[in-house]
């Protein structure tokens, strides 16, 4: 996935992104043109710490405008938890011939229940509300592209019982208008299993606030992923993460460990910050045609600023997970993690492809 719009309101709207991105690699188009596409439906349980376990049902039409460009997708989704979360996605994956010009458009509308972490203790609540996020690259070089992000977000909180505490009352109700710059360098050997080469990834944004009191808040991260093979069948991959935000940026748009990193371990409300910083390592091996595993650990900070993230101690977890390959034509894995914290805490992930 690319840019993760909130901490709160994006953990629907964001699986549901996920099972439509992975609807590409289920399935490639093998003309080209737009006629010369498919259609596919993939139903895919799934569970996270957030939002606990459910269903998430994508279905797309993929199809590719030339042999040298990424799969282009329709794509519409929906995902309900146990929880009572619920969202609903509509996107557009769009390039053109060489990936010149790459558009990728998302609309969601979610309502998440979720546990947020507070310096008064967990306060369970529910963020609803719309999502519109836009992000047009241009291909400097067939590795290197640059862009721009454009992104709508209203979004409501309201805790399941009593009140939310006075820090968190500023962030209760707003719309917000975001303007961003992006940079990707993949020079990866494959997109959905790779197993040599370096991506980087990196955001900068400003958003205001639409209405009411006037805000404005920045925010930016960058992520670098590396794969080396490692013997015939194993593969190390390496991922680092930074991610800054200015002091009055909301709760559900800061730093995050779980979801600006995509890290395991932790609800990823549960360490939120001005600004964040993690490394994580994993081991892939594959067994079979079908079947593979992974272990990995990977440790994260946050803070109130750089200098000051390992004042709150670091937060750690490791663990082990299955993957069965779904696809014989193609390299997509239906993943099965468990992890296990510097806490003492067990989580449980199912989803379909890669972490990172």
């Amino acid at each position: 996935m690319a840019l993760l719009a909130t901490a709160g309101l994006t953990a629907g709207p964001e699986q549901t992104e996920r099972q439509l991105g992975n609807i590409e690699a289920a399935q490639k188009a093998e003309g080209y043109g737009f006629r010369n596409g498919s259609v596919v439906v993939a139903p895919v349980p799934f569970s996270s710490p957030m939002i606990g376990t459910g269903l998430a049902l994508g279905a797309g039409y993929l199809f590719k405008t030339s042999q040298d460009a990424n799969t282009s997708v329709i794509g519409l989704g929906g995902l309900r938890s146990d929880n009572g979360s619920r969202a609903t996605a509509g996107m557009i994956n769009f390039a053109l011939p060489g990936n010149r010009w790459q558009i990728k458009a998302l609309a969601a509308r979610a309502d998440a229940a979720y546990d947020l972490y507070t310096g008064l203790g967990v306060l369970p609540v529910r963020q609803d509300g719309s999502l519109v996020r836009i992000n047009a690259a241009y291909g400097v070089t067939p590795e290197l592209s640059a862009g721009i992000l454009l992104r709508y977000l209203e979004t409501g909180i309201t805790p399941n019982a009593g009140l939310l505490p006075s820090s968190l009352q500023p962030d209760a109700d707003l719309e917000i208008g975001t303007f961003g710059l992006s940079l990707d360098w993949d020079r990866r050997d494959d997109s959905d299993y790779p197993t040599q080469g370096t991506r980087l990834t990196a955001f900068a944004t400003r958003s205001h606030t639409l209405g009411g009191l006037s805000r404005r808040y920045d925010k930016g991260y960058a992520i670098l992923d590396g794969y080396r093979p490692l013997g015939r069948r194993g593969v190390l991959a390496l991922r680092g993460t930074f991610c800054a935000a200015s002091g009055n940026t909301p709760f559900f748009d800061q730093c995050s460990i779980g979801a600006t990193d995509n890290m395991r371990g932790f609800n990823s409300t549960q360490f939120i910050g001005a600004h964040s910083a993690s490394v994580q390592a994993e081991y892939r091996r594959r067994f079979s045609k079908r079947w593979g595993g992974v272990v990995f650990a990977g440790t994260g900070w946050t803070g109130p600023e750089f200098g000051d993230l390992t004042q709150g101690g670091s937060h750690s977890a490791a663990g082990a997970g299955l993957r069965y390959r779904v696809s014989k034509k193609f390299p997509v894995d239906f993943s099965i993690d468990l992890s296990r914290n510097n806490a003492q805490e067990t989580q449980l992930y199912v989803y379909v492809g890669q972490r990172f």
